[in-house]
């Protein structure tokens, strides 16, 4: 059993994950409990270059959001600030805890968030999503960096991982004081519900078959007081898997990137879970973003056709002419030609030569481009 620190805390507090429990009083808000670990249990070492700390903050629906801070250490004034959070179905011990860690190295106040329903956030029932709340959490993230004494409200910038990416541009959409925007790896996950992979049920009849599907399981869970879990990463991995869920195998159900309290790597979303996906696009306003926005992907990732569309949608224009859906359909790995940055305004499409999408999660194909991150967020902060 791992050490677990029942703490009574207030929104907007901090809490030191410690031998100490600290609370501050907002007289606006209510007392929750959330259960929070005690122990550094990441799937990526603790770096000397940085303190640590539990924090939590709720969100416009009351739900209470878990987080890690990450400070520089012997931090001094205000600094700049990062949320980050994703992939879609992961939590803050993987990908966006390194990510966050890595930006406080270089000088950024950040935390690493749960989503509401998800990791050590609260949220009942588990494990649902929502195209709202989850873009809402990033907004709350947000609310708690402004009034922090240490971080300078005018320059709060977001990451989202993977399908958070999705939720992050449309948070920038949203929210004039998020100054500035990375989706690393990401998915549009409303577009990926309406249309499946590749655009591969793309029809009236087939999304009216998703539905009724989702109705038929509602009535179900509902007899049984229970809701029935999709399943996280497959796992054992079947020879002839695509070779994209083979991708994801290698993180999630491998030591690299596997977490206890990760969705995908254990029993998955609720078979519900992301039933709304399926009417609400989140990116049709993304052309309305003023604040510079950077999409970092793989050029071999299954994914990459996500951040070309976002790029399209922001700008206008199409990177290039793509044929990574075509090539993922046929289970083939994409070819190069794409590798490099794509410019429109300050907008800007990132492809990382060679990377898949599991590459950009962590530190193992050393591909992540936090130097390049740390330079647009700087610039974008000035």
């Amino acid at each position: 059993m791992k050490n677990v620190l029942i703490v009574t805390v207030l929104m907007g507090l901090t809490l030191m994950a410690c031998n100490e429990n600290k609370q501050t009083t907002n007289e606006n808000m209510k007392q929750t409990t959330l259960q929070l670990t005690l122990e550094w249990d990441k799937t990526f070492p603790k770096s000397d270059k940085v303190d640590h700390k539990k924090v939590t903050f709720k969100n416009r629906y009351g739900i209470e959001l878990a987080a890690d801070m990450y400070t520089p250490k012997d931090a001094t004034g205000k600094l700049p600030a990062i949320a980050v959070t994703g992939p879609f179905g992961a939590v803050k011990e993987q990908s966006s805890g390194l990510y966050a860690q890595h930006m406080a190295e270089r000088g950024f106040i950040t935390i690493a968030f749960d989503p509401s329903f998800t990791g050590e956030s609260g949220g009942e029932p588990r494990r649902m999503a929502s195209p709202d709340i989850n873009t809402e959490d990033f907004l709350a993230a947000v609310d708690f960096l402004s009034v922090q004494d240490n971080v300078d409200p005018e320059r709060i910038g977001i990451i989202g991982i993977c399908g958070f990416g999705g939720m992050a541009v449309n948070a920038a959409a949203l929210d004039p004081r998020i100054k500035a925007t990375v989706a690393s790896t990401m998915y549009d996950m409303t577009k990926v519900n309406r249309e499946g992979y590749f655009m591969s049920s793309d029809s009236k009849e087939q999304r009216m078959a998703a539905r009724k599907a989702m109705a038929a399981q509602r009535t179900e869970d509902y007899k049984a007081g229970t809701y029935q879990r999709a399943g996280g990463v497959i796992d054992p991995l079947p020879e002839d898997a695509p070779w994209f869920v083979k991708d994801y195998h290698s993180y999630y159900k491998t030591k690299r990137g596997y977490h206890e309290r990760s969705g995908n790597s254990t029993d998955g979303w609720n078979v519900t879970g992301c039933q709304s996906f399926l009417n609400q696009p989140i990116l049709d306003y993304a052309n309305e973003i003023e604040a510079p926005v950077l999409l970092i992907h793989g050029e071999k990732a299954h994914s990459r056709y996500f951040s070309e569309y976002a790029f399209e949608k922001m700008t206008g224009k199409k990177p290039f002419a793509s044929s990574v859906a075509e090539c993922a359909m046929a289970n083939e790995i994409p070819t190069g030609k794409y590798a490099g940055s794509y410019k429109e305004g300050n907008k800007e499409l990132l492809i990382i030569d060679g990377a898949s999408h599991v590459d950009l999660y962590d530190d193992v194909a050393g591909v992540v481009p936090y130097e390049k991150m740390e330079a647009f967020f700087k610039a974008a902060m000035e």
